[in-house]
């Protein structure tokens, strides 16, 4: 299997939806009732939290460093 980059934007985004959607299936099956617009408000942070995460990647990946020139050839 070929190994990809880690990407923690596409972690975040993920973890964001697995919790309100387990949230809102417990409270569909009432084994717990979620507190007034905690489940509405986690999606739009979760999603915040993984744009800024994607950023902040984007930005270090962009910054790599010059490398050094290649050395001289003989001719």
């Amino acid at each position: 299997m070929k190994r990809h980059p880690f990407e923690p934007a596409r972690l975040l985004a993920g973890l964001t939806a697995l919790i309100v959607g387990v949230g809102y299936g417990l409270d569909a099956l009432g084994l717990w009732r979620a507190p007034g617009l905690w489940l509405f408000l986690a999606l739009p942070v979760g999603l915040a939290l993984s744009g800024t995460a994607a950023a902040w990647t984007s930005v270090r990946r962009h910054r790599t460093p010059p490398t050094a020139p290649p050395p001289p050839t003989l001719s």
